[in-house]
């Protein structure tokens, strides 16, 4: 296969040359990832400045834009052909529950899903000490699996595997979204010259602990796979909606059921 890799972290980041490492022993593997850590940039795309690609041999190559834009560029710029597989990752740290709206490592397999491109994002469940061979050794039992079950069209995965020897991992679990328990914090400080500025901050680390939900299932030691679809729309509160607002845009009388 073709395989297009990218992630937030920076061209310079372990787990993708790791994951690059890995997948090149059997597939054509290119990586193009931006030239500076870009974490929690969303879906951002460029517009204001010209975006410039350098390359840094052996298919890598390094972007000033943002995850978004390394595999915009890397498809319809850099690539011989279309690629048959886009994984993003392998990213330091997890990206479960509201992570996947921060996240640019979720934003860059969004981006491939968006041109029907099988995507993956990957992350490794841990803040230090990082098993980022192991993780690509995961990663490639995925990559087999898909070659043999094609993804739904505008269907991506957002896989979070715990940062354990891939021998003591249990096994892999489809999962929902969790919910994160966010404490974050505005820090107020004060600069030499007397102007405010501030610090953005807190711990993203707690967690409700709902049964098959992404969260939970990674502390249980499994690999959490999550089917994402560019589509937010909340389908189930569609006829609600329709009850509320008519097709002339007049609202009428009524309540919306949650």
């Amino acid at each position: 296969m073709l395989i297009l890799l990218s992630n937030d972290d920076g061209v310079g980041s372990e787990g993708l040359i790791a994951l690059k490492e890995e997948l090149s022993r059997t597939d054509e593997v290119w990586a193009i990832a931006p030239e500076r850590e870009r974490t929690c940039v969303g879906h951002a795309i460029t517009l204001h400045k010209p975006l410039r690609i350098k390359e840094h041999g052996d298919r890598l190559f390094s972007t000033n834009g943002t995850p978004a834009d390394a595999i915009l560029l890397g498809v319809k710029g850099l690539l011989p052909r279309k690629p048959d597989l886009v994984i993003s990752g392998i990213n330091m740290g997890p990206n479960m529950g509201q992570d996947v709206t921060y996240s640019g490592t979720v934003a860059a397999a969004k981006e491939a899903a968006f041109m029907e491109i099988p995507s993956i994002a990957v992350s490794l469940n841990s803040r230090r000490d990082f098993l980022f061979n192991e993780a690509a050794r995961t990663v490639r039992e995925m990559v087999d699996t898909l070659g043999r079950n094609p993804l739904p069209a505008h269907t991506f995965l957002n896989v979070n595997i715990p940062n354990l020897l891939r021998e003591s991992i249990k096994g892999f679990m489809v999962t929902r979204l969790g919910k994160r328990r966010y404490n974050g914090k505005v820090l107020e400080r004060t600069d030499p010259r007397g102007g405010k500025y501030y610090w953005l901050g807190g711990d993203g680390d707690g967690y409700e602990p709902i049964a098959g939900t992404d969260l939970l299932t990674v502390s249980e030691g499994y690999v959490s796979i999550t089917p994402l679809h560019w589509d937010m729309t909340t389908h189930a509160a569609m006829e609600s909606f329709k009850k509320i607002f008519q097709n002339d845009g007049t609202v009428t009388e009524g309540h919306c059921k949650r």
